[in-house]
């Protein structure tokens, strides 16, 4: 198992991958469109994000509406939906077991009960760090493919914002802890198949008397 050390600095990113997780989720900002017209006042920046849209004017003023129609949104949009907030449940999973997984904590009972607690909250980092990468790379491509579309006004055209960042920063971080905590579980039943424990087997005194009574019958 690998050391307590390690196992906290894992535990460390997991907590900043599952906190991006949900910040990018929440955020707006996932595509933005900046409208620079001839008079500053008239500048306006539009985001879209998975569940509102945003307009923000250079006079102060900030107005939101909710998509509160899932079926007319395009299927990306359904899908990162649904990929994000799966990697949320998965991450806060996956940070409730290692806690009792972990080796500086004193719960989860034995040693071999601790790794397998850590194992399985490695396996629930590394699936949210992967239901998380999958909507981040398929909305970038989205954006990417409208903003080359030579067909596309430009002032129709978006480029991506910062909860896409985000959302690539927290899987990555979702990754690296849950490949840290299965590694260590790994490395530890490895030794244990490679290096059995030697079992000493001592004869039988009860054994030995009656081989001596049945040889003195004989004599």
């Amino acid at each position: 198992m690998a050391s307590a050390s390690l196992q906290f600095f894992a535990f460390i990113l997991a907590l900043f991958g599952a906190f991006g997780d949900i910040t990018a989720t929440l955020l707006p900002n996932w595509k933005v469109n900046a409208d620079v017209g001839s008079n500053i006042i008239t500048a306006i920046t539009q985001m879209q994000g998975l569940w509102m849209d945003c307009t923000w004017y250079s006079t102060g003023m900030f107005s939101c509406t909710l998509k509160y129609s899932v079926l007319s949104l395009p299927v990306y949009i359904q899908a990162a939906r649904t990929t994000m907030v799966l990697s949320c449940i998965l991450s806060a999973f996956g940070i409730c077991i290692t806690t009792v997984g972990m080796k500086c904590t004193k719960l989860g009972g034995d040693t071999d009960s601790k790794s397998h607690a850590c194992f399985a909250g490695g396996v629930c980092f590394i699936l949210a760090g992967i239901f998380g990468l999958v909507p981040t790379s398929w909305y970038t491509r989205e954006i990417i493919a409208s903003f080359l579309d030579q067909t596309i006004p430009e002032s129709s055209k978006h480029e991506p914002g910062g909860a896409v960042y985000t959302g690539f920063i927290s899987a990555g971080f979702l990754l690296i802890a849950g490949v840290i905590f299965c590694t260590s579980c790994f490395k530890k039943q490895q030794g244990a198949w490679i290096y059995p424990p030697k079992q000493h087997h001592f004869p039988s005194t009860e054994q030995e008397s009656d081989a001596g009574y049945n040889l003195k019958d004989y004599v």
